[in-house]
């Protein structure tokens, strides 16, 4: 993605809805530019255009939040691939940092088979022969493409793994990882219970947040990777907590 396109997702999910015209203006480019860098966004999923504007797709389905910090996002999924040998297999629950994750790992890596309850993760990585999808079944949540409840659990328990990869919504000391939907929740435990590791991935602004729904992580072999905006006081208190912290 080109630094002007990572410009107009910024300004799309700060502002929700620009003209075309002042987009254009705003970039030092001309209309028939703009235009043409929306329709390859549009293309993608990303953007969306309306007369004379344009705005992100759906804010809860994923492809629109890709769009926000997607540089940072990058980086994130960059650092954690490190962590992947060839041919390994991996879980790797829903997110945005999480698809650039699979995405990454399909464009470097060689034979990787990753396990993911994110039809959109599957879908992100089906142009790669260089990696297996298994898409664990359950409910399909419609706008974040992911599936969720008991037959998650079932499916995930065949599997053993060395990294379970997942996204969360925030953390607060002395509460741990939290997310915004509990059915989600109890997806990413069940994935969790299968590694032998599991490694948050996401951005720096999530520290500090809180969710609705306790992830409970705490109990495995955790890590995290996210980027360099991470707070000294925050990375402190991760180490004393036993997180292992990576900074992209």
């Amino acid at each position: 993605m080109s630094k002007r396109d990572s410009q107009i997702l910024e300004i799309l999910t700060s502002e929700k809805k620009v003209e075309v015209a002042s987009l254009a203006e705003r970039l030092g480019v001309s209309n028939v530019t703009m235009r043409k860098d929306l329709d390859a966004l549009q293309s993608r999923g990303l953007v969306q255009r309306e007369h004379g504007y344009a705005l992100l797709s759906n804010p809860n389905d994923l492809s629109g939040r890709l769009a926000f910090h997607y540089e940072e996002k990058k980086r994130i999924a960059r650092k954690a691939a490190e962590l992947v040998p060839d041919g390994s297999t991996v879980m790797i629950e829903n997110g945005s940092c999480c698809a650039l994750l699979a995405r990454e790992l399909a464009d470097t890596k060689t034979s990787v088979h990753i396990i993911t309850n994110s039809a959109f993760i599957a879908a992100y990585v089906r142009d790669k022969a260089s990696v297996q999808t298994t898409l664990l079944g359950g409910m399909m949540q419609r706008d974040s493409q992911v599936t969720v409840g008991p037959l998650v659990r079932l499916c995930a328990q065949e599997f053993l793994v060395e990294y379970a990869f997942v996204g969360v919504d925030g953390w607060v000391d002395g509460i741990g990882f939290m997310n915004n939907d509990q059915m989600r929740a109890e997806a990413i435990r069940a994935m969790a219970g299968q590694a032998n590791q599991v490694v948050v991935v996401t951005e720096s602004n999530k520290f500090g947040q809180h969710g609705t729904s306790h992830l409970r992580l705490e109990q495995w072999q955790l890590g995290v990777v996210t980027d360099s905006g991470l707070s000294d006081d925050y990375l402190q208190k991760l180490r004393k907590a036993n997180v292992k912290v990576t900074l992209a």
